[in-house]
């Protein structure tokens, strides 16, 4: 997960939240909200097209950390319009607000009926800068008078400050208007950095002060006219650039040629064809261009920078479909690898980031994400994904630009990643500051014994050990590959060792499932979770094992009919409106599931994918958020949202695409060059799915897969390049008898 906190939004003791340095508080209703992102720019609206006209809410124009623009309100003669709809373009690259004015009163007569005036608002992100057009129609059958204005402040609120962190000092803020057409919003930090927000309006207002422009317009019956704003963040002197359409066709084609890299998904249900386009657009909307290649950054509002967790799950999600994802994801993060240790940043050598921070907050120390390696797997997950990438693209070029720091992850997990020497991979916290627990369950009530107990750490985690695992084999793979049969050869003995160790020290066989987590003591966490359905998609479960979890996974007491709930609710802690001990996360659900695929358990796939499929269709925009309640599914009714997830969230949106892979079976071999659909199957809301564009190295192929029953025909339609497509049935063991697990091969 993303986070740096735990997010509850349940009445809990005041203690709860103590326990948390970095908790967001859930203080008021929740509102339906629209989020525009482009580069290290991120905006969240009302549904009005407003923003902070509800006090208290994540909404603003924020860049690198810090808001920008806290307050932009319409009014029409004093008022607040009345909402018509509104609603981001597909590509996600603009928000169409339609508006129109209310009664209109001078005293007690109506000077201007309702429904006379069309207010079509435009909003996009382009170079750090918002963009807004105010359409203006009147219907009437008389000239119309009025005034239209623009209310605007900003608070200059670093991220952390908006989510509730409370800070003793501040800098200072200031206001100018700067000529008839310009104000400037400035703030001194105490970080010595200057932030500036310059608003430009077009035509120059009737009336411009420090916080609000008015125009006083006449608009002819039947007639339009229009007015632009452009507010940049940090923008170098002069007049920034007004030239509205021009800047929204360069977003628009931004947008598109990043998302051009991609496999293009049709299927025959066209609401979960809106779904996937809706993912794919929030996809390559959070996705990133850093100096070392596109980065998916983890979500918004919280969470829109580079996270190691976050990147490195949401490629492995993307492979099939994108590779290029992962390839940036591991250059940038190889870039940022810990050199020395920082007990401050919980950094040790060959640690992978966990996060980084831009805003004042991280530049003064008040909060020790600046550059943060408190995660426990980032490490292995990054060594996992070149191993994996290498496999899915055969470019070894960039496994051996990588090899310095898979070495040095390797170094890591072997050495300060077992702190105990057990053969162990865990987690214990070097600063007071940093995060109790580093997995991807990281809240503080997160990991706990049978009788509610919280672990204490050192922490070892069931899905951490499979992350080791699978690790070490594809990246033994790799290394055949670069002619270092030595070292391949000592880390598959190593993996083969800690699958062993594995298997002794976190079975529950009267739980029928794997322990969470063994504490400092080495006394297992003996809770149904989860985590034990992420051990399956890394193979280091035994093929019996592995049957009993899939079986337990399918229960009522995990799945609610939406998804596999992070906790059990025969668990004392279990809490379906909890962040991690009872909630519906759909990326966990998306590994559970390649979980299944890789054990040959097709048929579980099923009722989780048709369960968050069926979830998406209730979701505003049919967009999967970063969790939602785990109570149990009710006839005729949605989910329960949870109030304070991040929507859109990278790899929520990158769920449906790993749920088609699992389903499907893709397997890439670019030494053969072939693409192969192992046990491909498809739910039953899907009779056929055509993927255009699938690429395995210079070549590429179209499919049409059409199911049957239980199982699918498969057409290759077009192919360029020299490529092979098998459909494949069976598993593949690399040994015999109930203690199998699957190959190296994901």
């Amino acid at each position: 997960m993303p986070t740096e906190t735990s997010r509850r939004a349940t009445a809990s003791p005041p203690e709860a939240a103590q326990e948390d340095a970095f908790y967001i508080p859930a203080t008021g209703p929740t509102r339906l909200t629209r989020t525009l992102k482009c580069g290290d720019s991120f905006a969240v609206f009302d549904s009005h097209g407003d923003i902070g006209a509800t006090s208290g809410g994540p909404d603003g124009l924020f860049h690198t950390d810090t808001r920008y623009l806290s307050r932009f309100e319409l009014r029409i003669n004093g008022v607040p319009p009345l909402l018509l709809g509104s609603s981001v373009r597909d590509d996600n690259s603009v928000l169409g607000v339609d508006l129109t004015n209310p009664d209109i009163y001078a005293g007690k007569t109506l000077v201007l009926e309702k429904d006379m005036l069309h207010v079509v608002r435009t909003t996009f992100l382009w170079d750090s800068a918002a963009y807004q057009r105010l359409g203006i129609a009147n219907h009437a059958d008389r000239a119309v008078k009025i005034e239209l204005s623009l209310i605007f402040g900003n608070d200059f609120a670093d991220i952390f400050e908006v989510r509730g962190f409370d800070r003793k000092r501040r800098g200072t803020s200031r206001a100018e208007v700067a000529g008839a057409q310009d104000v400037t919003l400035t703030y001194d930090g105490l970080d010595g950095r200057m932030r500036r927000t310059r608003i430009h309006f077009d035509p120059s207002p009737s009336s411009l002060t420090r916080s609000r422009a008015s125009f006083q317009i006449t608009i002819a019956a039947k007639a339009r006219t229009s007015i632009f704003t452009v507010i940049g963040c940090d923008q170098a002197e002069g007049e920034p650039d007004g030239r509205f359409f021009k800047a929204m066709f360069s977003a628009r084609r931004g947008l598109k040629a990043a998302a051009r890299r991609a496999t293009t998904v049709a299927t025959s249900n066209q609401i979960f064809n809106e779904m996937l386009c809706r993912s794919v657009a929030d996809l390559y909307m959070l996705v990133t261009e850093t100096a070392q290649g596109p980065y998916p950054y983890a979500g918004i509002p919280w969470y829109s920078t580079t996270f190691g967790r976050d990147g490195l799950i949401t490629a492995l999600q993307t492979l099939w479909l994108d590779p290029s994802i992962a390839r940036g994801v591991l250059l940038r993060l190889a870039a940022y690898q810990a050199k020395a240790d920082d007990p401050e940043a919980d950094a040790e050598p060959g640690k992978i980031l966990h996060e980084m921070r831009g805003g004042e907050l991280a530049a003064l120390g008040e909060i020790p994400f600046g550059l943060y390696y408190g995660s426990v797997d980032s490490t292995p997950l990054f060594v996992l994904l070149a191993g994996l990438y290498a496999e899915r693209t055969g470019d070894d070029a960039t496994l051996s630009e990588l090899w310095p720091a898979i070495e040095a992850a390797l170094a890591w997990i072997d050495g300060p990643g077992d702190r105990d020497r057990d053969g162990f991979t865990e987690y214990q916290r070097t600063t007071e500051r940093g995060l109790a627990n580093q997995g991807w369950k990281d809240s503080y009530d997160a990991i706990f014994h049978a009788d509610g107990r919280l672990a204490e750490g050192p922490i070892a985690l069931a899905e951490v050990q499979g992350y080791v695992y699978g690790a070490k084999y594809l990246i033994a793979r790799g290394a055949r590959r670069l002619g270092r049969d030595r070292f391949a050869l000592a880390l598959e003995m190593a993996a083969d060792k800690l699958a062993e160790r594995f298997e002794a020290a976190f079975w529950c066989p009267d739980l029928g499932t794997y322990a969470i987590a063994l504490d400092g003591a080495k006394t297992p966490c003996r809770v149904h979770t989860s985590n034990a359905g992420q051990v399956l998609f890394t193979g280091i479960a035994r093929r019996d094992r592995a049957a009993e979890v899939v079986d337990g996974l399918r229960q009522p007491h995990f799945f609610s009919g939406w998804g596999i709930r992070t906790v059990s609710s025969v668990e004392p802690r279990y809490n379906p409106m909890s962040y991690h001990n009872g909630s519906i996360w759909p990326h966990d659900n998306a590994l559970i599931a390649l979980g299944f695929a890789r054990y040959g358990e097709k048929a579980a796939i099923e009722p989780v994918f048709t369960g968050l499929f069926e979830a998406a269709t209730y979701m505003d925009l049919r967009r999967l958020p970063e969790l939602f309640c785990g109570f149990q599914r009710r006839r005729g009714r949605g989910p329960t949202l949870y109030p304070v997830a991040c929507s859109p969230q990278a790899w929520a949106s990158a769920t449906p695409l790993l749920m088609l892979q699992a389903s499907l079976g893709l397997e890439f071999d670019p030494s053969q060059r072939e693409i192969r659909l192992r046990d491909p199957r498809l739910p039953s809301f899907l009779d056929w799915v055509r993927l255009q564009n699938l690429r395995l190295g210079s070549a590429a192929v179209d499919l049409f897969i059409r199911r049957h029953r239980d199982t699918v025909s498969v057409e290759v339609v077009r192919t360029g390049g020299h490529v092979h497509v098998s459909v494949v049935y069976g598993s593949r063991d690399r040994n015999d008898g109930a203690g199998t697990r699957p190959g190296p091969y994901f």
